[in-house]
């Protein structure tokens, strides 16, 4: 138990590592030719963007743009940063969900070293097979609502599998506190 726990963190924050290089690496020097430019500069200015709205992103996108290096012409790019870190976190939180299911399935009786490897090598197919997807790498590289929506999405799951493995404690209601915590906070991304 104690080598899958090890083993689940340190693979889990170097697929995260990988995500981050390959996002960050290839995220968009300016705006995209989509609603990319509006929420960029609603965050950065706290304006209001087109419904339903975006609350919680331009508030975070706001942050982001404090630490633009050189003024404006870098706040597409701090904003565009924020979104592929959100990236990389969706991804960290699928691969501890990918072991979170092959623990339950393959490791209820014994924790096998074979079985160990077979767990944490499909956290590693499973995420790194959507880290290099299409469609989530495209939002991943620009200031768009999706990379933050997804990592709400993934996060809040992760914490379900998390309240279900600590049901029957004590503490377990603040899984559930948490939970819902996130859900209303994901409403205002959008």
């Amino acid at each position: 138990m104690d080598l899958f726990k090890k083993l689940n963190n340190i693979v889990g924050w170097s697929v995260f590592l990988i995500a981050s290089i390959v996002y960050l690496s290839t995220i968009e020097q300016t705006v995209s030719f989509w609603d990319c430019g509006e929420y960029i500069a609603t965050a950065y200015k706290l304006e209001v963007g087109h419904p339903p709205g975006a609350p919680l992103f331009q508030l975070f996108g706001r942050i982001f743009s404090l630490f633009a290096a050189q003024g404006t012409s870098e706040v597409a790019v701090a904003i565009n940063i924020m979104s592929a870190m959100c990236s990389s976190l969706t991804i960290l939180f699928l691969f501890w969900t990918i072991t979170a299911f092959g623990r339950k399935i393959f490791l209820k009786e014994s924790f096998e070293i074979g079985k160990i490897y077979a767990v944490i090598g499909s956290g590693i197919i499973g995420a790194l097979a959507y880290t290099f997807s299409d469609s989530f790498w495209f939002s991943a590289v620009e200031g768009e609502v999706y990379a933050m929506s997804s990592f709400f999405t993934a996060i809040t799951f992760w914490c379900i599998l998390k309240w279900e493995e600590e049901a029957d404690s004590p503490k377990a209601s603040r899984w559930r506190v948490l939970i819902s915590y996130l859900i209303g906070l994901s409403i205002g991304v959008h």
